[in-house]
């Protein structure tokens, strides 16, 4: 059977007969007898289903990571989209070899080589003191790292949790930080940088790679800044970081989730562990908000279903007439107001000549 449906595409009542990947498969028990919740993946995206009693007795395991073949319908419950299957199939593993496994796989909108470029092309730029060159360096040429950086999502459900996440959160991270130390010149550019392309890379491990993402043995156990700093000891003393700035970077790891009730070791106690801390958060709500809102379509405004990362349900406002156009300014550079040699657009405080205004 072809996959011939996606999530993205559903609405309530709409009859579903497709494929799906098992992003997890957890048994319950009703008042009518046991069921099965699931969470059917696709590239497009994730939802919710659910086999209730009798049918779901037919099914004593099913695991994530299996390629199910559903038939059932679409409804709505607390204020989000599930899928209420009638009948469901696991497909054979030489069933599973001939499919297209991307088309259940959601993956960065932009390609990993590309990403990965714009993050050289980044610390090109940024990084002079020889110890964070050699650091970063060893960091990207670590076999595991460079093998699994390129796909690997940065978080199992929250925010990024898409092959190519971790890598696109990671640079999404570290341009605002850099925004952040030309806004704030008095932070360390070079040692917010570090920071930031180190913040996360214990998910590495923490997470398992591959059809389906699940936190690994030693990720329970032990999380991935305690991962991540494990990962790093060895290479800081490699790289010959002075102490004080490795004791510096370390605190930026320690402390990226700013408060003692969302995982964090460490408060921020530098400007620095502040940008970042706030750098990570931001880059992580946004893509929440782009992920819960890319249903409706552009140019409408709507409320998207309830999102528990969030506590909330979100709104997409109208956008500005011709927000979604590139200016000809942006494109072809400076505008005449700040135009090199306009003497009568510069120099003049207290006019408001942008907006017509005085």
């Amino acid at each position: 059977m072809p996959k011939t449906q996606f999530i993205t595409d559903f609405s309530v009542g709409d009859d579903v007969a497709t494929l799906f990947l098992l992003g997890a498969a957890t048994q319950g028990q009703a008042r009518n007898g046991p069921f099965w919740k699931l969470e059917l993946r696709d590239a497009s995206g994730s939802l919710e289903a659910k086999i209730w009693s009798p049918q779901s007795q037919m099914y004593a395991n099913l695991a994530a990571g299996d390629i199910v073949e559903i038939a059932g319908r679409v409804s709505m419950y607390r204020e989000r989209l599930e899928v209420a299957v009638d009948r469901m199939r696991v497909l054979e593993e030489d069933e599973k070899a001939a499919l297209d496994l991307s088309l259940f796989m959601a993956a960065s909108e932009r390609p990993a080589t590309e990403l990965l470029a714009e993050l050289e092309r980044l610390c090109k730029a940024a990084f002079t003191h020889g110890p964070w060159k050699k650091l970063l360096k060893l960091v990207l040429a670590d076999p595991w790292v460079a093998e699994h950086l390129p796909t690997a999502p940065a978080a199992k459900v929250m925010h990024h949790a898409y092959a190519g996440g971790l890598l696109e959160h990671t640079l999404g991270v570290a341009k605002l930080c850099m925004t952040f130390a030309d806004l704030y010149p008095h932070l360390d550019r070079q040692t917010l940088l570090a920071g930031a392309l180190c913040h996360d890379l214990g998910k590495l491990w923490e997470l398992s790679q591959g059809l389906a993402t699940d936190y690994t043995g030693e990720g329970r156990l032990m999380g991935h800044i305690q991962q991540g700093m494990d990962f790093l000891d060895p290479l800081i003393r490699k790289a010959g970081l002075e102490d004080h700035l490795a004791l510096h970077l370390k605190h930026l790891v320690l402390s990226h989730h700013g408060q003692y009730e969302f995982g964090s070791p460490r408060l921020p106690a530098t400007g620095e562990a502040f940008a970042l801390h706030y750098a990570d958060n931001l880059d992580a709500k946004i893509n929440q908000t782009k992920a819960a809102l890319g249903n409706i379509p552009d140019g409408e405004s709507g409320w998207s279903a309830f999102v528990p990362g969030l506590d909330r349900t979100l709104f997409k406002p109208l956008p500005t007439p011709g927000a979604g156009e590139k200016g000809k300014k942006a494109k072809t550079g400076a505008s005449p107001a700040n135009a090199p040699g306009n003497d009568e657009a510069t120099h003049i405080p207290g006019q408001l000549s942008l907006l017509g205004g005085e």
